[in-house]
């Protein structure tokens, strides 16, 4: 679908839904006129300006990105909480317990409920991500690579809300788990090398005994992912462009690979993914480590012959229930998983996009140590 009529489409159900919200609770809040002028002035701002969320770039160092991120997960709330009001008031009409007694306060539960959800996702979305530890057993593993500490970052979003304060308390939180690598898994920026080049300055701070690894994710492919892979270079990354490279650990050797995002070749043809070429040329019993931004990789990894594949992309779903509809769209979801004999690890991601809030789908820093399996 052309993007015009995709934003047309997505404009007139934004109106449409925020309508149907106004609707179904301003006749219940016994407003005065102004708070119910003032009231449908907010629905249809919100209406209007949410689609801007989807112009991320444009949204750079642009004032109102942060109050329309904020209408953006609210609207969320909002809607969900109106939809279960109504089918609450619904199964009332059933039973002895008249609805019209539930209207205003019903009404006014969904504005707190909405509130206090929001601020709660705000502050999940905000805060330094928890760790999560995952001990992966891999067969044949050599006995110097057991319990080797693998730190993944997936998904920082640096743009219009994530700024280089945030992604420093990110890099002083990896370097605190003391690493043997560590590996970013795609969509670190959204934006363009001269809007955010400096807030992506405390990656320089990341350290790590064997060196820090990353790949791209969709997101740098909508602004410059070709400039973004210098920035990335300049900064002390290693990018792993369907590559892989040998580290030696305690006189063991362990393949650390990358793949670019499975869009990559639209946008550059030299950039298809191919988990295949990532592969060629590595000793056959040395153990690989994939990474690789969409869990959808999985099966083409798993057939490269990789033991381990970590990757991001699906946020969890960040925003719950919209992690119902990512479930679908995604192989794997969140946490470990198999593909055939091949581990994968998707993490919930440590930044987040579009509204700055989090439910359902904590943030993280994960921190993996190989085992050796029984």
């Amino acid at each position: 679908m052309p993007r015009s009529r995709f934003v047309l489409r997505l404009r007139f159900w934004l109106v449409l839904l925020h309508a149907y919200i106004g609707w179904r609770l301003l006749s219940d809040l016994d407003l005065s006129l102004p708070g119910t002028a003032l009231a449908w002035g907010y629905l249809a701002l919100s209406a209007l300006t949410l689609p801007w969320v989807l112009r991320v770039s444009w949204l750079n160092g642009r004032w109102f990105a942060w109050p329309i991120s904020l209408m953006t997960g609210a609207f969320s709330f909002l809607l969900v909480l109106t939809l279960a009001r109504d089918l609450l008031l619904l199964v009332l009409v059933l039973t002895p317990q008249s609805p019209e007694a539930w209207r205003p306060a019903s009404a006014w539960g969904v504005l707190a409920a909405t509130l206090g959800l929001s601020l709660y996702a705000l502050w999940q979305a905000r805060r330094v991500p928890r760790v999560v530890e995952v001990s992966v057993p891999l067969a044949g593993l050599p006995p110097a690579l057991v319990g080797l500490r693998i730190v993944q970052l997936s998904d920082l979003h640096v743009g219009p809300t994530i700024k280089q304060r945030q992604l420093a308390r990110y890099v002083a939180r990896a370097n605190a788990l003391a690493p043997d690598l560590v590996a970013i898994t795609g969509d670190l920026t959204d934006g363009r090398v001269e809007e955010l080049g400096p807030e992506l300055a405390p990656l320089r701070e990341l350290a790590a005994r064997h060196g820090v690894f990353c790949v791209t994710g969709n997101h740098e492919y909508y602004s410059e992912a070709e400039a973004w892979t210098r920035a990335f270079e300049q900064l002390g990354l290693e990018v792993l462009i369907n590559a892989a490279t040998l580290i030696t650990h305690d006189g063991a050797q362990l393949a650390v690979a990358g793949i670019t995002d499975l869009t990559a070749g639209h946008y550059v043809a030299a950039h298809r993914s191919d988990p295949e070429r990532a592969a060629a040329g590595l000793p056959e019993a040395v153990p690989r480590v994939l990474l690789a931004h969409q869990p959808n990789s999985a099966p083409a990894a798993a057939r490269a012959g990789f033991d381990l594949q970590l990757s991001g992309h699906t946020h969890g779903g960040q925003l719950w229930p919209w992690s119902l509809a990512a479930r679908r769209a995604n192989r794997f979801l969140a946490g470990l998983g198999r593909e055939g004999r091949m581990w994968v690890y998707t993490s919930r991601g440590t930044g987040y996009w579009g509204p700055p809030m989090r439910f359902g789908a904590p943030a993280e820093i994960t921190l993996i140590r190989l085992q050796r399996a029984d």
